[in-house]
């Protein structure tokens, strides 16, 4: 359990010293599989970093952690108001179950709708997981999510 709790505490302090840009750190919540708090920070008008410590329910629940570097490029569909983005990028993350921990590496593939007034982004994603440690599974994540810039 320390050794997540180190994992969890690298995570977020990488997020938040990834870069200084006008856009700042994006703190808001996530609902699917895993349920939890959602942090990104954007490093350029392109490219970001996502984090989260979420909340697994997926068969008899487990702590999640994740973080991905994304690429955003515009989307299908022009907004009035703000724009929409596809994403899509490469990660990691820890999940601590009962009897035992996975490591696996996420490929998020989504889409963030950025508001024009407010600091705020609305995304939803999905997300294949290969899990790589203590043996290889494959799994889908997948949730909607909002987050406020500071």
């Amino acid at each position: 359990m320390r050794t997540l709790f180190l994992a969890l505490t690298v995570l977020v302090v990488c997020v938040a010293s990834a870069c200084e840009d006008a856009h700042g750190i994006g703190v808001g919540i996530m609902i699917g599989e895993p349920t939890g708090v959602s942090l990104k920070q954007w490093m350029t008008e392109q490219t970001a970093l996502d984090a989260a410590a979420a909340w697994s329910f997926e068969n008899e629940g487990a702590f999640h952690a994740h973080m991905d570097y994304l690429v955003h490029r515009p989307g299908l569909a022009e907004a009035d108001a703000g724009r929409v983005l596809l994403y899509a990028g490469i990660g990691g993350r820890v999940k601590a179950e009962a009897d035992d921990s996975r490591i696996g590496v996420r490929i998020p593939l989504g889409v963030d709708y950025v508001f024009a007034g407010p600091p705020l982004d609305v995304f939803f994603e999905v997300v294949p997981v290969l899990d790589v440690a203590p043996e290889t599974d494959f799994r889908v994540n997948g949730g909607i999510g909002v987050r406020y810039y500071f």
